[in-house]
C-alpha cells in the first residue's frame, strides 16, 4: 500500500492497528454524487476497508464513507464486487482491491444488470450528460508516466517500457518484418510454405495455360491467380470460366484460402 501511494497521484491512505486492520483510502479524482436530486461531479472520496481476523481467507468489509452515485454501491455505501463477493480470492492484494475501487469510482467499471442501487443503474443507462470514464488516470499514474515496471503482480496492467528504456547491455530485439520472418519461427515456416507453394504453382502455370486457353491473364510473378492475395489450393479446380448454373463437383470439399 505504501508503494502504491508513492506511485499514485490519486490515492492517499491511513492505516490503524498493529498490524493494520483498518484502512481509510482517499481517492482524489472525478466521480459522481447525487445531492438534492441533482447528479454532479465529486472530486474527493473516502472508502473504509476493514480486515477481519481471518483475512485474507475471507473478504474484507468495504464501505464508501463519502457520497457516491454508482449502480454497484448502495445508498449507505456498501460495495458490490461482483464475483469476488461470492467467491473471494485470497491472492487478491489490497493494492489490487484499491485499483478495482478506483475503477468503480471513475466509472471505468460498472454493471447495470445486477445493481446495488437500481435508481443509479437506471440513470446511468439513460444519461447523456457525462462521458465515461470520468477520470482517465490509472491508479498508478505516476509509475505509468515514468514508464516504470516492476515484478509486483499488479504491474501487469502497466504498459511495458519502450526499447529505449531497456538497459544498454541487453541485446535489441530483432526487428519485426512480415517480409523477413525469423528462420525457424512459426512465421518463418509459414513463409517457407507459401514460397514453395507459389513456386510449384508457377511451374504448373504453362500446363494450365496450354490446356485452358481461356484462363484469364491474371497471373502475377508468384503464380497467383485472380485478385491479389488469392491462392487456390485445390489443384483439381477448373480455372476456366464456369458455365451458368451449379458447377459439377462443387461442394463443401472445395476450399479457397486467402493469404494476405
Amino acid at each position: 500500500m505504501e508503494r502504491l501511494g508513492s506511485e499514485s497521484s490519486v490515492l492517499r491512505f491511513r492505516a490503524e492497528g498493529k498490524p493494520a486492520q483498518r484502512y481509510v483510502v482517499e481517492f482524489r479524482g472525478r466521480s459522481l454524487a447525487r445531492e438534492r436530486g441533482k447528479v454532479s461531479i465529486r472530486d474527493r472520496h473516502e472508502v473504509e476497508i476493514k480486515l477481519g481476523s481471518s483475512y485474507p481467507r475471507t473478504m474484507p468489509e468495504i464501505r464508501w464513507l463519502t457520497p457516491i452515485y454508482h449502480p454497484n454501491i448502495s445508498e449507505i455505501g456498501m460495495v458490490c464486487l461482483g464475483g469476488y463477493g461470492t467467491h473471494w480470492v485470497p491472492s487478491l492484494n489490497l493494492d489490487e482491491l484499491c485499483g478495482m475501487l478506483w475503477d468503480m469510482a471513475r466509472f471505468h467499471n460498472y454493471d447495470i444488470r445486477s445493481p446495488y442501487n437500481r435508481e443509479a443503474a437506471l440513470w446511468v443507462a439513460n444519461q447523456s450528460s457525462f462521458l465515461f470514464p470520468l477520470d482517465a488516470r490509472a491508479l498508478r499514474d505516476l509509475r505509468v508516466a515514468l514508464g516504470r515496471v516492476d515484478s509486483h503482480p499488479s504491474a501487469a496492467a502497466v504498459p511495458a517500457p519502450s526499447v529505449e528504456s531497456e538497459p544498454a547491455s541487453q541485446e535489441p530485439a530483432a526487428p519485426k518484418s512480415s517480409s523477413n520472418p525469423v528462420p525457424g519461427s512459426r512465421a518463418g515456416k509459414y513463409a517457407d510454405f507459401v514460397r514453395k507453394f507459389a513456386s510449384d504453382l508457377s511451374a504448373l502455370k504453362p500446363t494450365l495455360a496450354e490446356s485452358s486457353p481461356q484462363v484469364p491473364e491474371a497471373w502475377n510473378g508468384s503464380g497467383v491467380a485472380g485478385p491479389e492475395g488469392m491462392i487456390i489450393l485445390d489443384m483439381e479446380v477448373d480455372l476456366r470460366p464456369a458455365p451458368p448454373g451449379p458447377r459439377p463437383g462443387s461442394g463443401p470439399g472445395d476450399e479457397i484460402v486467402f493469404i494476405d
